[in-house]
């Protein structure tokens, strides 16, 4: 993969929020040219994500944990397990909004104090959010899921011409069901239904619980020196 040339500015160390034993520092695009939905396409495929309107990479000084991951859409083979969630996900209402329910906010409220009370999104805050959700030169939007027309879960979710990005997603921290895997299988399957190859669902941590997902959703790729594998 040819790899473009991008002036970064570089965080200080900080203490990682996924690994504590670990050191993070990013590397932040600083060229403007590179902030719009083509310039974070083409990063994207070099192992870039956004928050916000900033476009980062992982670029720790003695960690490489971070691995980029893409989803294979097109040749998605569900486990067992997802084949059972494929079938649950008919029980409930899929639907991307290029604006949140009024009803949004008391269920991220209850997701961030219950899920991440010891985090920095603690208390939970509608600036916050979508200060890190949101780009005002990126196509994102909302994917809301109901069930018996309650909503449970939000996935935010950028739209790109060949592929999706996850960007975030919260839901219903006690529903019996594992909403978050019926969120990332509804994105897949909407990229198949409109022909998109690839959903980016961001790094992959293999020693992080919390981040070591994402290799279930097979096939992948990761990006391991400059080329996806």
């Amino acid at each position: 993969m040819s790899l473009p040339t991008v002036r970064l500015g570089f965080t200080p160390e900080i203490s990682c929020s996924y690994l504590p034993e670990q050191k993070e520092q990013l590397g932040v695009v600083v060229d403007h040219r590179w902030l719009t939905a083509s310039g974070y396409s083409a990063l994207l495929g070099c192992g870039y994500r956004r928050s916000g309107q900033a476009i980062y990479k992982p670029m720790c000084e003695r960690c490489h944990a971070c691995t980029p991951l893409r989803v294979d859409c097109a040749h998605f083979s569900p486990s067992k397990s997802q084949k059972r969630q494929l079938k649950q996900l008919g029980s409930f209402q899929a639907e991307f909004k290029t604006q949140l329910d009024d009803g949004w906010f008391p269920l991220y409220e209850q997701y961030i104090r219950e899920r991440h009370a010891h985090g920095a999104m603690y208390p939970a805050s509608r600036q916050q959010f979508f200060e890190f959700c949101q780009a005002n030169w990126m196509d994102t939007r909302f994917l809301h899921l109901y069930q018996n027309e309650r909503l449970v879960a939000i996935a935010v979710t950028d739209f790109f011409d060949q592929a999706l990005s996850a960007v975030y997603t919260f839901f219903e921290p006690n529903h019996p069901l594992s909403l978050g895997t019926l969120c990332v299988l509804t994105q897949i399957q909407y990229c198949r239904d409109t022909g998109r190859r690839w959903l980016y669902p961001g790094y992959q941590i293999d020693d992080c619980p919390a981040m070591n997902y994402k290799t279930r959703f097979k096939p992948y790729q990761k990006l391991v020196r400059g080329e996806w594998q």
